[in-house]
């Protein structure tokens, strides 16, 4: 399948699809399309450290250059606790786990709906809330 660059929704979810085969933590997408003219859609993922974070980063990069798409830019791969990938409609954020916990980016966007997607192995390592 070759994605066209103007087909946001599924580049949103190829990306999600793959932050899900490394192992992502608690990925969403949120559809921005009516809410704001930064992206059509945001990718919010965890990975448990800063070796699975880049390796999240990496994966999609290499998942999106065999497509011939591009980031726009990347910001934060040095640390790794707060990755973004810039594709001009989506936007990719790879968070550890106290900086996803910190910033609540969800929260910020909670007018947005969420888009399903059919992850392979859905995982989830957020506690129980009681």
């Amino acid at each position: 399948m070759t994605l066209k660059n103007s087909d946001s929704k599924e580049k949103a979810v190829t990306a999600a699809n793959t932050a899900a085969d490394k192992k992502a933590a608690d990925t969403v997408i949120l559809e921005l399309t009516d809410l704001s003219s930064i992206a059509d859609y945001f990718i919010i993922c965890t990975g448990e450290n800063q070796a699975q974070i880049r390796a999240i980063s990496e994966a999609i990069k290499e998942g999106f250059q065999k497509q011939n798409i591009s980031p726009i830019g990347v910001e934060g791969l040095k640390f790794a606790r707060w990755v973004l990938m810039d594709y001009g409609d989506i936007i990719v954020h790879i968070f550890s786990r106290e900086t996803r916990d910190f910033y609540e980016l969800e929260r910020f966007w909670i007018d947005a709906p969420r888009v399903p997607f059919e992850e392979k192995k859905k995982i989830s390592r957020r506690p129980a809330r009681t």
